[in-house]
């Protein structure tokens, strides 16, 4: 392993930290590179050698090729290993390592290009005989000829970003009537995200099964597969929960899917860690959708359920040797299955969310993936990807039952995640069933805010007003109505809460503490509290009207940040808030920002008439771009951002008056 020791990852959090886990085993040195903004990530300090490459901007960092291989180059590396993501599956970049003289862990740039066009991987693809959809990949991207050509695809049909994958320039499309916008917005998104407007057409699939074969080959020209793994519950065509072996997949079927990848990598001359995508129709039919040329983000799955260490293949094939395994000796055992925990709200369309870690704990029992540490921020420049929990067991149904019981006593604090919903999709009786899941289960299971929302009791209402009085970092410089318990006769004290999210509810009661617990008064109702305050941060106990629960808390900005069981809450005590909160919606034609992002178009100027709903600006974050529309009809009276700004969740970005346009521009 001398040839690519020191090892240089160019990648941040989480899968770096599992590159540095597998190269220190291997006895290969690692050097961890970092933006501005991860001068404090857990990456580093998995790694021999830390090196700081630029700003925070992915553009100024991560993506930026030359400074990463001078980065190399200084640290004596002698190897790339690229992860995924940011500039994994860039075949000028791959190529630039090879011509600084460093080994890429990766396929040969060629193979990366081949794959990298999805319209020219299709066309090769289904010339050699592998099923494809009927689609759309000319070099005429007017709007003449994509409304013909999607016409004669035949409706639904899918745009795809010609240059890059993950769901970034992809749009649904069933009416030929939405065409022309659908292909404004997809090409604007592509261009952010790969640099390159492009796009595909395909004919889309009602609720297909996505499934995916991990291959790998050496420079000897063997090729194997590692089995399928079945990613179908998605959001914003993104995996949040990936599990192997397939549910639908029988022998003869798992045998021709992988066989098809073989033959689409043997096609490209590939060596390394790839991955063949298929969708899957309801008729058992299966057509090639694209290739990673990279190592995946649920490479563990195949892990537990191989016992193969896929990092190593990787490094060991790039340093020369031969596959260790031919096809018939790879075993597989059991079920292996995997979530994604993100900073986001699925409550607000999957929005994206920032914040600082106040407390984590990832919950036992199965592997854990993450690159998190308290006092970490969250920041909008990345992924919302935050960390990956993976269970294997003998059975289906036992590493569903061993994930869900790990992620329900996972605790995050500091910054809103999916684990709540994750939780709903696991016990989802469908997807128990397994039988009856698509990249359509979340539109059809959970379709609105409202279904993906975690409802609050009383019980939450009372343990956060009992906790807001009784165990806050301030409370005690706070007037006497809001302190907590005395040694004398118990009084009611008022309590008035917040509950954070996209619809905040406000609360309020009263509240008479003891030594031993508390009694909270809320609409008509006691609700008797018996425990004492666990310290922030630490596994509490209490009962709540005869009934025993578990919770966590921590505080930060005089906000109470809450695990109840299995629900994360966020609560604002009132009594702090003033005026500026009660006054903070006063003003209906005020313009927010629905996340912390970065302002990247705009479509109005100060002065210009604007009808309800029609698009102002572009904000993105964490790989989501999304379109910001006026609140009501009238005149941009104020405008205080420009392309470039960074933005936070509910600042005011612009407001739209009744007066006239001379007006707002005097």
């Amino acid at each position: 392993m001398h040839e690519i020791s020191p090892l240089l990852i160019a990648n941040r959090g989480e899968i770096a930290i599992r590159i540095a886990r597998t190269a220190r085993r291997l006895g290969v040195r690692s050097v961890a590179i970092h933006s501005v903004a991860d001068n404090d990530s857990p990456h580093l300090q998995a790694a021999d050698i830390a090196m700081a490459i630029g700003g925070e901007m992915p553009t100024k960092s991560y993506l930026d090729g030359p400074a990463i291989i001078a980065a190399a180059q200084r640290a004596g590396a002698r190897a790339v290993h690229p992860g995924y993501g940011f500039l994994a599956e860039n075949a000028l970049f791959a190529e630039a390592v090879l011509k600084a003289g460093l080994i890429f862990i990766g396929p040969p740039p060629a193979a990366i290009a081949a794959m990298g066009d999805k319209g020219r991987a299709r066309a090769r693809v289904g010339e050699a005989g592998i099923a494809i959809l009927p689609g759309y990949d000319g070099a005429d991207q007017s709007l003449p000829a994509m409304r013909d050509a999607a016409a004669a695809i035949g409706y639904p049909v899918m745009i795809k970003a010609a240059a890059g994958g993950g769901g970034r320039g992809m749009r649904l499309l069933e009416r030929p009537e939405d065409l022309a916008a659908a292909l404004r917005a997809a090409t604007a998104e592509a261009e952010t995200a790969f640099g390159d407007g492009r796009l595909i057409l395909e004919r889309a699939l009602i609720a297909p099964r996505h499934i995916e074969i991990q291959i790998f080959a050496d420079h000897s020209g063997n090729c194997i597969h590692l089995g399928e793994r079945d990613c179908s519950i998605q959001r914003r065509h993104q995996k949040i929960i990936e599990e192997a072996p397939s549910p639908v997949l029988d022998e003869r079927q798992r045998a021709a899917m992988g066989e098809a990848a073989i033959a689409i990598a043997r096609l490209i001359g590939y060596v390394g860690a790839g991955t063949v995508e298929f969708l899957r129709d309801r008729n058992g039919k299966f057509y090639f959708m694209e290739m990673n040329t990279r190592l995946q983000v649920e490479h563990p799955v195949t892990e537990l359920l191989t016992g193969i260490d896929l990092v190593e293949w990787q490094l060991r094939i790039a340093c020369g040797e031969d596959l260790p395994l031919r096809e018939h000796e790879v075993r597989s055992a059991g079920h292996a299955i995997e979530v994604r925990l993100c900073a986001e709200d699925p409550a607000d369309g999957f929005m994206p969310r920032t914040g600082r870690v106040l407390c984590w704990e990832a919950g036992p029992g199965v592997r854990s993936e993450a690159a998190l540490a308290e006092g970490l921020a969250i920041l909008p420049h990345y992924d919302p990807m935050l960390a990956k929990l993976i269970a294997h067991a003998p059975d289906r149904a036992q590493a569903i039952a061993r994930l869900t019981a790990a992620l329900a006593e996972t605790t995050l604090l500091g910054v809103a995640t999916n684990r709540a919903f994750l939780l709903h999709i696991l016990r989802d009786p469908a997807f128990v069933a397994g039988d009856d899941v698509s990249t359509a289960f979340i539109a059809t299971h959970f379709p609105d805010d409202t279904s993906r929302a975690t409802p609050l009791e009383s019980a939450d209402w009372a343990l956060a007003a009992w906790l807001s009085v009784a165990a806050s970092t301030i409370a005690a410089g706070w007037e006497a109505p809001w302190r907590g318990w005395s040694n004398a006769l118990p009084l009611p004290r008022p309590w008035r809460l917040i509950a954070l999210g996209p619809r905040n509810h406000e609360r309020e009661g009263r509240i008479a503490c003891d030594r031993g617990g508390a009694i909270v008064h809320l609409d008509g109702e006691e609700i008797d509290i018996r425990g004492v305050p666990a310290a922030a941060r630490a596994q509490g106990v209490a009962e709540i009207g005869g009934r025993t629960v578990d919770y966590r808390f921590a505080w930060a900005d005089d906000k109470l940040w809450l695990k109840i069981g299995e629900k994360d809450l966020l609560f604002w005590p009132q009594s702090r808030i003033g005026r500026a909160a009660a006054g903070a919606h006063d003003h209906d034609g005020a313009l927010r920002a629905p996340m912390t992002a970065r302002v990247i178009a705009m479509q109005v100027a100060l002065g210009d008439r604007v009808e309800e709903g029609q698009a102002m600006l572009s904000l993105e974050a964490m790989k989501m771009e999304i379109t910001v529309t006026a609140p009501r009809s009238g005149n941009v009276m104020r405008l205080d951002i420009a392309p470039g700004d960074q933005v936070t969740l509910g600042q005011i970005l612009a407001f739209i008056g009744k007066g006239d346009a001379e007006s707002a521009r005097g």
